[in-house]
């Protein structure tokens, strides 16, 4: 499985109706609401914000909509193509502008499934790895040597915050984990705090 990296957004129109398909990396089904109110609030003229989100390691978790479209027309067939994309915690807001031109069912399941479509053609993606995360606690003199073991470990979502001493927190890989915790330790010589 392959997992979204950053958003990306496409457009295409079918007889005069404007369709915005818009991936978002999630983590939790849950996200896909947020990401359709976060659309709804950017395109507010919009007829309709369709969504079909996938998440999970095996990508088996799955949440779709039409909003207001004929049933099974819109989110079941953009939901279908994310499904057979290989791709994980991802999400798609479809933003429709009506164009006066009715498609039809078959013609609304071609475009939602085609708006689909073009948004991943876009998309840049990452092969799921497991990751747990962690937390090192460390004073500065010691933030340039922590820093640079924990990117060659190959950390994602790298948060610090500075204040008397420094903290990171992030997702190392699960391959990575003993490698970092020994590196960390080195450098450390007992001035750092790790929980993994």
């Amino acid at each position: 499985m392959q997992r979204l990296l950053e958003r990306a957004e496409a457009e295409i129109i079918v007889k005069k109706s404007r369709f915005i398909s818009i991936a978002y990396p999630i983590d939790r089904l849950e996200d896909a609401k947020d990401m359709v109110n976060l659309t709804r609030s950017i395109h507010k003229e919009a007829n309709h914000v369709v969504h079909a989100a996938v998440v999970g390691p095996k990508g088996d978790l799955f949440s779709q909509s039409d909003d207001r479209e004929p049933k099974n027309t819109a989110g079941r067939p953009a939901l279908e193509v994310l499904k057979g994309s290989g791709i994980t915690n991802i999400c798609i807001c479809i933003v429709r502008y009506f164009g006066g031109t009715l498609l039809g069912t078959g013609g609304l399941v071609k475009a939602y499934g085609d708006s689909t479509k073009e948004v991943l053609k876009l998309v840049k993606t990452e092969e799921l790895i497991k990751r747990i995360a962690f937390s090192v606690s460390l004073p500065y003199d010691l933030y340039n040597l922590v820093s640079r073991a924990i990117k060659e470990e190959e950390v994602t979502d790298i948060l610090e915050s500075f204040e008397e001493g420094i903290k990171i927190k992030g997702l190392v890989p699960f391959k990575n984990k003993d490698s970092l915790k020994t590196r960390l330790l080195e450098i450390g010589q007992g001035k750092l705090s790790i929980n993994m």
